[in-house]
């Protein structure tokens, strides 16, 4: 059909957009008194509900990354990256019982707030710092890069206008607030689960028009049959080899080396972001801890559907192109580009449809966008310009400062995306580096719950030491699987920080305590009931694909 969108597919799309801004404009006016206050502008403290949170938790983790990024992944590997979204459903879980309490008993708004109450100002500086780089260089950079090359593909636009386009909708959804981003969000999960099942469903019915059948589950039927190579969770060296988009193949237990994703390092890359990371934990820090587990659980439970609309269209990407029935479309400089799979298959819907998927893939980016440029600006303005530039600053001062830092951290991300062409599967670009940090991340917040002997100079010795760490131990042990290269990491730096602790014995005097109340670890019994439920479909989802 070509990659234009027509009449219907542009009103649908409108429709769509004016819908979300339309509701957006009237959240933010709904309260206009309240919008100089800066709790009100980063946390939305007190104003948002389980399902919003928890809506927001999704649509702000599923963008380009994954509709475009998993989907290629699924493409090159199958279903085995679907982990990323399995265990997170069970992180969140961990998160919501053990770590929520901490944060909202101790009132905890940002992560360098944490840090800086359990060890340092220091120690809180120096990760803010590396969040900072890590939120605009490469989460906030790579959504963009992946939502414009996916938006242009589909409209026919160029990589710039899509660019351009996608910052200027982010920015305006983002300039209200995370009042407005969370009840936004809403609306944003609605349209790309609706939007992301039809893309599913065209596929799987592709599938099975090619093989002489019609309908979704005949599509799935001839997919596990006919690539079954692509529906194994646990990869052994040399298993899986698949193209690494840049005309060569790699071996993806590289990329996800077998146990590991059940008890190895998947789990500190999972506790970084779901529970580390201000850009995800946000959402949850301005409500009671009832409303943040609701909200956490309701999370957890969509995060087990997403592999449906993330996974599976590559995998059928991959099958119809083995088949042939598209092979040039796949192609990039005369490489093989598993990342193109997804808007191979949007160009394949029919008219209308199209605009509906192609609404939903862009209320995926933008609501990412969304929610990084806020945890940007939370992270700038509380943690780096209110503590080292203006300690008086008001209210009305900091959310026009945290104004300031979303339009610039999306002017960088806008200069910076065109350079991840050079990559092959932008999902593992942005695995690769923010693996760099997390190991170090996880081991100074865990010891800094848990341990209270851990002093500052230990984590300050572990932040120092994440990245050269990381990158000593690639130099070492050229090859070795970034995952684990991450457990490694952590486990040396956890040592460290063990060692350092007990000879720090003047630190030990001046550990600044962080409380910690075990009676509130205990959960309702709703909670626990989804909670059990949803590690029984974890078990049986490995145990049938194992």
């Amino acid at each position: 059909m070509g990659n234009q969108l027509q009449t219907l597919d542009y009103i649908v799309f409108l429709v769509y957009f004016l819908i979300v801004a339309s509701y957006g404009y009237w959240i933010y006016h709904r309260k206009k008194s309240a919008s100089a206050s800066a709790n009100d502008f980063f946390l939305a403290e007190g104003s948002l509900t389980w399902w919003a949170i928890g809506a927001s938790l999704i649509a702000s983790n599923i963008s380009a990354e994954q509709f475009i990024g998993m989907s290629g992944s699924g493409f090159a590997m199958g279903l085995a990256i679907a982990s990323y979204e399995w265990m997170a459903a069970a992180t969140l879980l961990v998160v919501a019982v053990f770590f929520l309490p901490i944060y909202l008993k101790n009132k905890i708004y940002t992560m360098p707030q944490f840090l800086s109450r359990r060890y340092s100002p220091l120690v809180a500086t120096i990760m803010a710092v590396f969040w900072l780089l890590i939120y605009v260089f490469v989460n906030l950079t790579s959504i963009l890069y992946l939502g414009a090359l996916a938006v242009s593909n589909v409209s026919g636009f160029s990589f710039t206008a899509c660019s351009i386009f996608l910052s200027v909708f982010a920015i305006i959804i983002t300039l209200g607030g995370m009042k407005v981003i969370g009840y936004t969000d809403v609306i944003q999960v609605l349209v790309l689960i609706l939007g992301g099942l039809a893309t599913t469903y065209l596929a799987l019915d592709l599938v099975a028009q090619h093989f002489g059948g019609t309908g979704a589950f005949n599509g799935l039927t001839f997919l596990h049959e006919k690539a079954a190579t692509h529906f194994h969770m646990i990869f052994r060296p040399g298993q899986m080899m698949m193209p690494d988009g840049n005309g060569g193949l790699e071996d993806a237990y590289d990329k996800l080396p077998g146990i590991a994703v059940l008890i190895g390092a998947m789990w500190i890359a999972n506790l970084n972001y779901w529970g580390f990371n201000q850009y995800i934990t946000q959402r949850a820090l301005g409500a009671d801890l009832k409303t943040a587990r609701s909200g956490l659980l309701f999370a957890a439970f969509l995060k087990l559907f997403m592999p449906i609309i993330v996974v599976i269209p590559g995998i059928a990407a991959y099958l119809l192109y083995r088949e042939g029935v598209f092979s040039s479309e796949m192609m990039e400089n005369g490489n093989l580009r598993p990342d193109l799979a997804y808007p191979v298959l949007l160009n394949l819907l029919p008219i209308g449809l199209k605009g509906l998927s192609f609404a939903a893939l862009t209320a995926a980016i933008v609501a990412s966008m969304a929610g990084k440029a806020n945890s940007i600006s939370t992270i700038f303005t509380l943690d780096i310009y209110k503590k080292f530039f203006n300690k008086e600053a008001s209210e009305a001062t900091q959310v026009r400062v945290g104004r300031i830092a979303i339009v610039v951290a999306m002017a960088i991300g806008g200069i910076v995306a065109p350079a991840l062409s050079n990559f092959g599967q932008a999902f593992q670009f942005i695995q690769d580096f923010t693996g760099l940090i997390s190991p170090g991340v996880v081991a100074i917040f865990l010891l800094g719950f848990f341990w209270k002997r851990t002093t500052a100079s230990a984590a300050l010795a572990g932040a120092i030491a994440t990245i050269p760490t990381g990158i000593l131990l690639e130099q070492v042990f050229h090859g070795m699987p970034f995952m684990n290269r991450m457990g490694y990491v952590f486990l040396t730096l956890v040592a460290l920080m063990v060692i350092v602790s007990l000879i720090d014995k003047k630190g030990q005097e001046r550990v600044y305590t962080i409380e910690v109340d075990t009676s509130e670890f205990k959960t309702s019994t709703s909670f626990t009931l989804g909670m059990v439920l949803i590690l029984g479909i974890l078990a049986a989802m490995y145990i049938i694909f194992w």
